[in-house]
Order: structure tokens, then sequence, then C-alpha cells
């Protein structure tokens, strides 16, 4: 996303809150935290093939179901909004990695990938989860510009690009017969590509879309190539039992064999899933099980993960962070935090 970064901060003077991450809930912790006078520092990453500063919602063309934009809106632009408007309010932005961090100690030591590591007394951790991708060429150039390539069917799939198309959607576990399930709302027909011949899914998953008329099934069958220039007009498939390769016309692909959250540069400090997603031990509260460190986001979440629900815990990581670090004394953080989040300039009645 476009913008100057800043300097990392000075080594020898611990920022009050650390926000690793550049997603909906990375950029709301932000809003939040400057507002609230923390001075917070995002460090939004830099970009990778896997990865965009800005998350995954950079790989999505239209958003067509996020409050506030009857109209929808594209994914570059709603996080270029997102992060504009926390470097209004004072965020400082450092286009870096957090490679490693140590917890053990207060004010914490983040590493960044290139800068001098950085102390903070307070870190929220917002790096989300990336979609696990086939890894062909053709895949992630169509996903990148809206070329009927998608991780997400719930979050693309009533576009019009998609509607009364055939769709493809790979994958044999329960989020392949979940999405598979939701695209015959829009689709004349999904096709379901898988490596086995039978699925992975849970038994209820699986009978949902085995007896569902618009759903079938290419069992034994990988993609090996995404075919279509501006946009996707098939899939090259190989027989995984004979090696005979056959080509599918589809309107869209739906890639759905899981997501991986970006957990590994914590080092195991802080306590995970067994899928590694970070675990937030009270209900309804972003605290880790370290105090002082905040997770929000996709990194807690592999059950909605929708940006509007990752934004709303960006916010209960802000506020958490605010009244932990008050009651530690440390730095502005003083004021009980309701009275900063329901001041009158950003309450609305009725909410």
């Amino acid at each position: 996303m476009s913008g100057t970064p800043a300097a990392a901060p000075n080594p020898n003077d611990p920022v009050t809150v650390a926000i690793i991450g550049s997603g909906p809930a990375a950029w709301t912790a932000a809003i939040y935290a400057a507002r609230a006078n923390l001075d917070p520092v995002v460090f939004e990453g830099e970009g990778s093939r896997e990865m965009i500063p800005g998350g995954q919602l950079m790989f999505t063309t239209d958003i067509e179901n996020f409050p506030g934009f009857p109209e929808g809106i594209g994914g570059i632009e709603i996080m270029q909004k997102m992060k504009d408007q926390a470097v209004r309010f004072g965020t400082r932005v450092v286009s870096e990695n957090i490679v490693s961090v140590d917890f053990s100690s207060r004010p914490f030591l983040l590493r960044p990938s290139h800068a001098e590591p950085v102390r903070a007394q307070a870190v929220i951790v917002a790096t989300g989860a990336r979609a696990v991708w086939l890894g062909l060429d053709n895949e992630m150039r169509l996903a990148q510009t809206g070329g009927g390539v998608s991780a997400c069917a719930v979050c693309d799939g009533a576009l019009p690009l998609f509607r009364n198309k055939v769709l493809a959607v790979v994958g044999g576990g329960d989020s392949a017969m979940e999405e598979s399930t939701y695209l015959t709302k829009f689709a004349s027909e999904v096709v379901v590509i898988h490596r086995r011949d039978e699925l992975r899914a849970s038994k209820v998953m699986a009978d949902r879309a085995l007896s569902n008329p618009k759903i079938r099934f290419a069992w034994n069958s990988e993609v090996i190539e995404v075919l279509g220039d501006d946009a996707i007009t098939g899939v090259r498939l190989r027989d995984t039992v004979t090696g005979a390769e056959r080509e599918l016309e589809v309107g869209g692909l739906f890639v759905a064999i899981g997501h991986k959250p970006n957990t590994d540069f914590l080092g195991g400090q802080l306590s995970l899933s067994p899928h590694g997603y970070i675990l937030t031990p009270t209900p309804w509260r972003t605290t880790t099980s370290v105090p002082g460190v905040f997770a929000a986001g996709d990194v807690i979440d592999d059950y909605y993960r929708q940006a509007v629900t990752s934004a709303g815990t960006g916010c209960m990581a802000a506020l958490d962070a605010e009244r932990w670090l008050a009651h530690e004394h440390v730095g502005d953080a003083v004021s009980p935090v309701l009275e900063t989040a329901e001041s009158s300039v950003g309450r609305a009645s009725g909410d």
C-alpha cells in the first residue's frame, strides 16, 4: 500500500504499543490505539508471493459485504483507507516484518527483518492467516488481478463474475464442502475437484454436498494448470491414478485446501491451538498466554475469517491493551478505557 514508511523506532526508547500486521484487525487496532494517545507503531510487513501488506483483502477485487459501502469497494482501496485513517491519528508505520520476538520480559523485544530490535510495553499480534494455494503461476496471477480465482467463497461467491457459471472448488475437507454448498446459490453447477476417491470431510458435511443436485465430483483429480488470460476459462486436470490429463471448462476456481496462521515467528512463546492459531483463554477478550500481549483477526480465528470480524477484534485488542497499560501505569494510558472508547467524537448514539 502507498504511503511513506516511518523509520524504525529507537531501540533504546520503548514504544507503548507495537502492532504486528496490516490487515483489518491491525489497522483498526491502530486507529483505536492512536486515538487513545498510545502512539502505536505498526509493522506492516513486506510483500512476498503469498502475502502482501494489507492481508488477504489485497487478493480481493470487489468487497460487497463490508458495512458502510453499499456499492461495494475494492480490497486494495479499503485497506488503503484503513491505513490512511490510522496514520491520520498519528500511527507510525514500519514496512518490515517482525522475524522473531522475546516475550520473556518487559519491555518485550521485537526483531524486525532489517532494522535494530525494538522494545514495546504492549504488543498486538494481528498477522492473520494465509490461504494455502496450489502454487500454480496462473492461479496466483488471476487471484491477484480479479480474474476468477479465489480462496474465499463467502467473500467472493456472490459477485456477478461468478453468477450462473460452472464453478470449481478444490479440496475434500469440511471447508471445501461448505464452500461448494454455498456456491450452489449462485452457480449453474459446482464441480468439486479432489485428489482421492473419498472425502476427508465429516459425514454431515460430506452427505450434504453429495446429495446436492448442483454439485458433482471430479474424483482422483488434481489441478495442474489454470487456464485463461484476463479471466479463468478452465483448468487442466491430471488423473491421480492413471496420469491422464483433461481440461474442464469453468468460470471460477475456489481453492479450499486450508489456511495457515502466520505464527511461526512467535517461536512457540504464545499458546497455540493444534493448528497454529493463537489461543485467547478468556472468552470475549484478546488476551493471550503472556500478559501484555494481545491478538486479533484471523490469527485467532479459524471459523469466521471475515474482514468485519477481524476489524472487531482489532478494536477489542486495542481497548484490552489500553486497559492493561492503564493498570500497569504505563505512558498516557491512565484513564478508564471506556472513557476514551466512548468519547463524544467517536461514539455514535445507539451503538
